[in-house]
């Protein structure tokens, strides 16, 4: 390849814009550009050739139409060692274009904006970008593009000291782009698959699952030592870690699954929640972060070691002082005090993870591999469960205490993995069983583990992420004490769950939802 003779810049975002130009005009290097990039190179003294002057050809349908003309693309595309490529070129007075500067409309910003309308949305669909990127791309062999103002300073480099590009170099900017312009597409799918002219109308999964996501970062490894692993998407945007050791794959499913189980709680009272394997092991709230936290530890006082904690508020000193006396992986919060970073920073391995921002409102989608080429795509399990649709069944309401408890237990359950039993009262949980095959055992599970931790269920209520089949299951946890129960109900045998809460003066509730966690 030669020396760059000519490059097409067209730029939405004009970071680094002008000094990188001027390196290219220092280097002899002519420069077609188009609107205000035009504009802003103009108003720099960097001589610029309208693109329209050099097709002969004017922009049109508002701009829409300047870039897809033969002089551009048969200029970039043209196979520079091909002698009939050459012939035609040269026919039809196409000069080659050795360099590309684009970057695309911001549509991905547009859509996130609040109240963006659909024409806007529309308006924001870059046509001309993409395939001029793509031309130059495909033929990277002999032209050196560019999609990313983080690699100006590189080509400018390359560029001052031989006049042109390496193969190597113009590779992985082609490879750039193509992960770029597929996940443009990608967003464009996404955003128009979800617009449906029923607001009202439930979200409906696309046709096309596409997954375009930049790597955030290397991981040292995965769920165990052999496994490769990396994090991808925009975790940075909600998450930033303050002190410790990198963040493992472990630790971010545990942290991510601890900030969805405290966001039940972020308007309630100072709450603390500690986790495990994503899995709570207590939730706790009180008049003080304090408070929370030892009533989440008292429900398990095993189990947290090594564990993940979240709280709804910003981390204190007092609370961080007592968290400090176990050993935990990683802390999140939505801020830490000047006293609890100065108490938890002597532990060099605590991550300490600010949460900057909620989760998205829903409906969010999450899509899981399930191994043989094949993946689940599904809305989050998001649903509440407001006072006005839980249904009393049995002859007893539950009192005022029960009321809240079962509203506390309800929030932690659905994050525990099925099958799940939670014990609670109104302000922590008591008693956890998970992941157990039979809704028995996680219940004989949870009632172990409260005795373990020598905490009483006589007054507690069972939470029960799906109903109970059988009578049983409810007969256990009121023989553990439980005078109230909360599940989604729908079993064949509900009359008989009914009856069974009903003969032990039990208060028992339907939700109408379940919440299975796999």
């Amino acid at each position: 390849m030669g020396k760059i003779e000519r490059a097409l810049i067209s730029v939405w975002d004009k970071t680094g814009l002008v000094p990188f130009a001027r390196t290219l005009a220092e280097a002899g290097v002519e420069i077609l550009s188009t609107g205000g990039t035009a504009r802003v190179l103009r108003e720099a003294g960097i001589r610029v050739v309208e693109l329209s002057d050099y097709t002969g050809f004017p922009e049109m349908l508002d701009g829409r139409v300047k870039t897809l003309h033969p002089k551009v693309h048969g200029g970039l595309l043209f196979l520079r060692d091909n002698p009939q490529h050459q012939a035609t070129v040269a026919a039809h007075g196409i000069r080659p274009i050795d360099l590309v500067v684009v970057n695309l409309y911001p549509f991905e910003q547009t859509v996130a904006r609040e109240g963006v309308t659909y024409e806007e949305a529309i308006e924001n669909i870059d046509i001309g970008g993409p395939a001029m990127l793509r031309s130059a791309a495909k033929n990277h062999a002999s032209v050196t593009v560019v999609v990313d103002p983080a690699d100006y300073d590189v080509v400018a480099r390359e560029i001052r000291q031989t006049g042109q590009t390496t193969p190597e170099l113009r590779r992985q900017l082609a490879v750039k782009v193509f992960a770029r312009t597929a996940a443009y597409d990608a967003a464009i799918h996404a955003w128009l698959s979800q617009r449906n002219l029923d607001p009202t109308a439930a979200p409906t999964p696309p046709d096309l699952l596409l997954l375009s996501a930049p790597r955030v970062q290397r991981l040292r490894y995965g769920e165990n030592p052999h496994q490769t692993a990396a994090l991808y998407g925009r975790f940075g945007e909600y998450f930033t870690q303050l002190h410790g050791r990198e963040l493992s794959y472990n630790n971010i499913l545990d942290l991510t699954a601890a900030a969805s189980l405290i966001a039940e709680f972020a308007d309630d009272p100072p709450t603390v929640a500690i986790l495990k394997h994503t899995n709570p092991c207590g939730v706790g709230q009180g008049n003080t972060l304090r408070e929370g936290w030892e009533k989440a530890l008292a429900t398990d006082r095993q189990a947290p070691f090594g564990g993940i904690i979240a709280v709804n508020r910003p981390l204190d000193g007092d609370c961080a002082a007592a968290i400090a006396e176990v050993f935990s992986e990683v802390i999140v919060a939505p801020a830490f005090t000047e006293e609890a970073l100065q108490i938890l920073q002597r532990n060099k391995n605590l991550r300490l993870v600010r949460q900057l921002k909620p989760q998205p409102p829903p409906p969010e989608w999450e899509t899981r591999s399930v191994g043989f080429e094949s993946w689940l795509h599904q809305t989050r399990d998001r649903v509440p469960a407001p006072p006005a649709e839980l249904r009393v069944v049995t002859r007893r309401a539950p009192t005022e205490e029960e009321w809240r408890a079962l509203r506390f237990g309800w929030r932690v359950v659905k994050h525990v993995k099925s099958n799940a039993i939670v014990y609670a009262g109104p302000d922590r949980t008591l008693g956890i069983g998970a992941g157990q095959m039979s809704r028995v055992d996680a219940s004989r599970i949870a009632v172990w583990k409260a005795r373990e931790a020598g905490l009483s269920l006589q007054g507690s209520v069972v939470c029960s992420d799906a109903f109970f089949p059988f009578p049983d299951g409810l007969i256990a946890a009121a023989d553990a004490g439980a005078t109230a129960a909360i599940q989604p109900g729908g079993s064949v045998r509900d009359e008989e769950v009914i009856a069974a809460a009903d003969a032990r003066g039990m208060a028992m509730v339907f939700t109408g939802y379940r919440h299975f966690r796999h």
